[in-house]
């Protein structure tokens, strides 16, 4: 019998909101958020990124990523660098790299935890899933 897609909707949802709640629990000694996590990684993934481009990876508007890239730079995670012409772009410094890869092991354990129940066949079925779901 097939489920009700609005269930699967919201089981979805709810499987986000609990990984984003985790994640900050475990995130919280290292004093960082899964958002700003998700910066450092983006920015390390993407190091020739605009503010803009990094705000649409990190699912914020211009104006929030600008705000959380200066926290950061506060912080001493980031610093800004002279980009083409006028452009500003952003570079993780070495503070923010260490944070970055001791965060991303956290992520991952937490997601392996998440994930614990299924089969390694059933999670590479539900990755594959997934990926037909967003490419369309």
């Amino acid at each position: 019998m097939p489920r009700d897609i609005g269930e699967i909707g919201l089981s979805v949802k709810r499987l986000q909101m609990r990984h984003h709640r985790t994640a900050n629990e475990r995130l919280a000694p290292l004093g960082i958020s899964i958002v700003q996590w998700d910066a450092l990684r983006h920015l390390h993934e993407n190091p020739e990124a605009s503010l803009h481009d990094l705000a649409r990876l990190t699912f914020q508007t211009d104006q929030s990523f600008g705000t959380l890239a200066t926290r950061m730079i506060d912080r001493g995670l980031i610093e800004r660098v002279p980009g083409p012409g006028r452009a500003v772009r952003h570079r993780l410094t070495a503070k923010g790299e260490d944070l970055r890869k001791k965060a991303g092991a956290i992520v991952r354990g937490m997601l392996t935890d998440s994930f614990a129940a299924l089969t390694d066949d059933e999670l590479q079925t539900f990755g594959d899933l997934l990926a037909r779901v967003l490419a369309r």
